[in-house]
């Protein structure tokens, strides 16, 4: 697992930065952007100030020892690929040692703070996620599969069910369906990505699909998926029940998001030189559209719906 990069001198300063940057803070932000939405269905309302301190405390502790042990296994492909190779493990800035003493404790951390502030339930699928991140995505599929990111995103849905049990105390088809709805959006929402970088992946030996197969194959998976990610958003509206600004915010939310994806499918089978640009205005309209949903998971519960 060697980079043979030489550990650069750095100021106090620059270290800490450094090893805020191991975490992947903008990843972080993202997870939360689930959880914190989940807990106010959950609760039906505004959650308590103890669960909310938990899941925002505990899940960012969980997510950045996830991302801290990810960065330090990855530093090989991350020093050769162009997107990664000023991380700071890739670039030596943070030693093996001192980049695992963070994962661990933040991991660990993590556990406590919400078995202290929550339930047990909630410190165990805070343990699953880390595990799944850090070992079955990062250390076993990343690298073996085209479907590594199918199912090493599983990892990235746990927040949602780590906010319902801290709520809760236990888990319902609700959550499952959040959960799902997030599954199914991590393809087409990394994949477009991973077509405008399938170079870099392929520099450096990561079996993503956008490398091993044409564009066309690879926007038609991301279509796929699309449709069963917009179907399945439209069943937690009976499943939740859930009321009509989460329902109107799904269908026209998903309407966008599947011509977007028809619209990069075109641009596949034309063989559009500028078909990166198209993917990457994907891309970012998946963050999009999964911080919009989870807005109207959050609003809905204080809004009367006139079917219930």
């Amino acid at each position: 697992m060697s980079t043979g990069v030489k550990v650069p001198s750095s100021t106090p300063r620059e270290r800490i930065r450094a090893h805020i940057a191991l975490t992947k803070p903008r990843i972080v932000e993202l997870l939360l952007v689930t959880a914190v939405p989940t807990m106010f269905l959950a609760a039906q309302g505004l959650p308590t100030l103890q669960a909310t301190v938990a899941v925002l405390v505990g899940g960012a502790l969980a997510a950045m020892g996830a991302n801290t042990l990810n960065s330090v296994y990855d530093r090989d492909i991350d020093a050769i690929m162009h997107r990664t190779d000023k991380r700071p493990a890739a670039m030596g800035i943070i030693s093996v040692r001192a980049g695992l003493f963070q994962g661990f404790v933040l991991s660990i951390a993590s556990a406590f703070f919400l078995l202290w502030w929550t339930n047990w339930v909630a410190a165990v699928l805070a343990l699953v996620a880390i595990a799944a991140y850090a070992v079955g995505y990062t250390m076993w599929l990343k690298r073996r599969t085209a479907q590594n990111i199918v199912w090493g995103g599983a990892a990235g849905c746990m927040p949602v069910l780590i906010a319902w049990s801290a709520v809760t105390g236990s888990l319902t088809w609700t959550p499952v369906v959040l959960f799902l709805i997030v599954f199914f959006w991590t393809p087409p929402h990394y994949w477009p990505l991973a077509m405008k970088y399938k170079d870099d992946y392929a520099k450096a030996g990561i079996p993503m699909l956008p490398v091993l197969k044409s564009p066309e194959h690879v926007v038609v998976s991301i279509v796929r998926y699309s449709w069963v990610m917009v179907l399945v958003s439209l069943v937690l509206v009976p499943v939740a029940p859930m009321g009509p600004v989460y329902a109107v915010a799904a269908v026209v939310l998903g309407a966008v998001f599947l011509v977007e994806a028809y619209r990069l499918l075109g641009s596949a089978r034309r063989e559009d030189p500028q078909i990166n640009a198209r993917a990457m205005r994907l891309f970012h309209y998946s963050i999009t559209y999964l911080a919009l949903l989870f807005l109207a998971v959050a609003i809905d519960p204080f809004v009367a719906s006139p079917w219930s």
